[in-house]
């Protein structure tokens, strides 16, 4: 009565082929460690890294499967299509190859270049996809790519925190001429305002925590269009040995009032994750009337930590330590993030992803920020989601100013000593060039939408124009930046602005 995936070891092992611990995981999806108990029992050859059955065993082994004991293959619910697929197959493994490497922080191992297809035919068989919105909560995978490549009608969001990967898949979709566009978001802040209500479906493959999975499936249900219609695809795996985890996970999609309308065992194979057999199954999770409350209600609470490896791990905690003696002499009219009650208790304080969502309500000069351990990557959008003459942020570790310093440089002075960065305001441009005023403008209304702020700036450099046609020059230079903000933008979007505002007032 072990599992199929055991079984399935024995019957990859018969006939003395060679192997190696990782393709016999991979092939089987079987844990690691039951693998491993399994070759335990067995009598091996062994090679360097390779081992097979010694003659003994295999023909034991041998006339057991003839005896009926071979294990039967369930059956794929996509695996017909593949053949007619070979040649996306092949392009989504050249694509993934050349992709940024994983971040065992953020918990990455990358699909196969077949499991992405498979997830867009997947979408085909179940769903109408002419014309539907796809939101990809994470995108590590690549499955945005796979889908434009077999679905060409789908629009896609893809929301991402890393960086590296936001730009990758823009460039990718620019070559393959693929409808994605990239979204940059810590989900722990809450889901970029253009990604909310927009899709018909959303794909999702989280870190594989009970708060990992809660928090990014609570996003996907968040990006739904329509509730009633929608559905989320969650990849999420776990080991046979840890029963308890899979139902806490279980437990956080309950919590979500969701109903699991279907599960494919297996579905998604990866390099890699070998505790849990390479494998994760499919969930295809429909929301109730009740999903969104739900979402809305429990995505604040999840907490910072809600990956399995590093400093944000569930077991690390991710809280930054800090003091009043951390803020010296500034003055704060406001403390944003998770300051200890005792330091300056009079001042108002204000969460980070309020900070993030909308406009601070009163006058900030200056502003006392502190950011827990793995949230770096907001650094530049908390700089920028104020208009305050002073911004002290208080980090876990030192860290690199080099890619902040380029996004923010229009409108921040930055220094660093240790752990804390001091961000000072430029004066306003006084000079006659009319780029570093657009950018200046863009920069000073982050919250709002680009080709609303780009349009009306462009108009004060050139009187002459209209709106319409002020908005048809944005449009054309610089299309990401239709429906969205400049905190959502992906930092190489930040980095490319002066110059491709200064191409908009060339086509003046």
């Amino acid at each position: 009565m072990d599992p199929r995936q055991v079984h399935a070891v024995v019957s990859l092992l018969a006939g003395r082929r060679w192997w190696t611990l990782a393709d016999l995981v991979r092939e089987s999806a079987a844990p690691r460690r039951s693998v491993e108990a399994l070759l335990a029992e067995l009598s091996l050859e062994r090679g360097e890294d390779r081992f097979r059955l010694d003659e003994e065993q295999d023909r034991q082994i041998d006339e057991a499967l003839k005896s009926g004991h071979r294990p039967f293959a369930p059956a794929d619910p996509v695996g017909h299509l593949l053949a007619e697929y070979a040649a996306v197959v092949e392009r989504m493994a050249e694509v993934i190859a050349r992709a940024p490497r994983g971040r065992h922080v953020l918990d990455h191992v990358a699909a196969t270049a077949e499991t992405v297809v498979r997830r867009a035919l997947l979408l085909g068989a179940r769903f109408w996809m002419a014309d539907a919105r796809l939101l990809c909560v994470g995108d590590h995978d690549l499955t945005s790519l796979a889908v434009g490549m077999i679905h060409p009608g789908v629009e896609t969001v893809v929301v991402d925190v890393d960086e590296r990967i936001l730009g990758y898949i823009d460039e990718r979709a620019a070559e393959l001429g693929l409808d994605v566009r990239t979204r940059w978001a810590d989900l722990r802040l809450g889901l970029p305002p253009s990604a909310v209500g927009f899709a018909e479906v959303a794909v999702t493959d989280p870190p594989y925590t009970p708060d990992g999975v809660g928090l990014f499936v609570a996003r996907g249900v968040q990006g739904l269009r329509e509730q009633r219609r929608g559905r989320v695809l969650l990849a999420y795996g776990a080991s046979d040995r840890t029963p308890m985890l899979a139902l806490k996970v279980q437990n956080a999609l309950s919590d979500l009032n969701l109903v699991s309308e279907a599960i494919f065992p297996d579905f998604n194979r990866y390099h890699g994750a070998e505790a849990i057999g390479s494998a994760a199954d499919m969930y295809v999770l429909r929301p109730t009337s009740t999903s969104l409350p739900a979402a809305d209600a429990r995505a604040e609470r999840f907490s910072a930590a809600i990956y399995t490896r590093g400093p944000q791990a569930v077991e690390a905690g991710a809280r930054t330590q800090v003091s009043a003696d951390d803020l010296a002499d500034l003055r704060p009219d406001v403390l944003v993030g998770q300051w200890p009650k005792t330091v300056l208790p009079e001042v108002p304080r204000v969460r980070l992803s309020t900070w993030l969502a909308k406009p601070y309500a009163a006058k900030v000069r200056q502003a006392g920020v502190v950011l827990p351990t793995g949230m770096e990557a907001a650094l530049a959008r908390i700089l920028l989601a104020t208009r305050a003459e002073r911004v002290r942020t208080v980090l876990a570790d030192p860290t690199d100013l080099t890619d902040l310093a380029t996004a923010v440089e229009p409108v921040y002075d930055l220094s660093a000593n240790g752990r804390v960065l001091e961000a000072v305001r430029k004066a306003p441009d006084q000079s006659d060039d009319p780029a570093g005023r657009i950018v200046r403008a863009l920069m000073e209304r982050a919250h709002g939408k680009v080709a609303n702020v780009w349009r009306d700036a462009l108009i004060d450099v050139h009187p002459d124009l209209t709106k319409r046609q002020a908005r048809t020059l944005v449009a054309e230079t610089a299309p990401w930046a239709l429906d969205v903000t400049l905190l959502e933008l992906p930092l190489h979007r930040l980095r490319e602005l002066p110059g491709v505002v200064r191409v908009c007032l060339a086509a003046v």
